[in-house]
């Protein structure tokens, strides 16, 4: 990462004593790009493809961001309270985006933000790092069913009429 960075590694453990908290700030840092990139899709797609778009944009981005939370949780580190701030905005986005989408008449307006969480965690990769097994909260087995091709379609990851999402 020093490398990367183009800085020296005492640089970096000046700034990050630990591995954890440097896993940790890059973690809260791919947050905050993350809600940062969703006022972005606001602003430039319109509410009719913006919700759409970051829904690509986190299912693209979630295998690394696991494997960051991964790391830290494995080492002791309470995820949720590290990335707290970074969450609340990210859920203020989602909130933003849903009422965009519902307000263009591409969302059903009785949806709400714990469903479409909901929608959205069970489409994201739940693949453990490799050659590590699996949480038994992660199995195939204990996860909702995917809808056949949604996660697939390029540019909607989540498929509208596959998914509870329109009228």
């Amino acid at each position: 990462m020093a490398r990367e960075a183009k800085v020296g590694i005492a640089t970096v453990f000046r700034h990050f004593p630990t591995k954890e908290a440097l896993l940790e700030a890059v973690l809260v840092r791919r947050l905050e790009r993350l809600a940062e990139e969703g006022q972005r899709l606001m602003t430039e797609t319109g509410p009719a493809h913006a919700l759409f778009a970051f829904f690509d944009l986190v299912l693209h981005q979630s295998p690394v961001k696991n494997a960051f939370a991964a790391a830290l949780a494995d080492a002791g580190v309470d995820v949720r309270a590290a990335a707290s701030e970074a969450g609340h905005a990210l859920r203020e986005v989602l909130i933003a985006l849903l009422d965009g989408a519902q307000q263009a008449g591409v969302v059903r307006r009785d949806l709400e933000v714990p469903e479409l969480t909901a929608i959205l965690v069970g489409h994201l990769p739940h693949a453990g790092a490799p050659g590590r097994p699996r949480s038994p909260r992660c199995a195939p087995e204990s996860r909702p069913r995917r809808t056949e091709g949604a996660h697939r379609e390029p540019g909607r990851a989540i498929a509208a009429r596959r998914l509870p999402l329109l009228k």
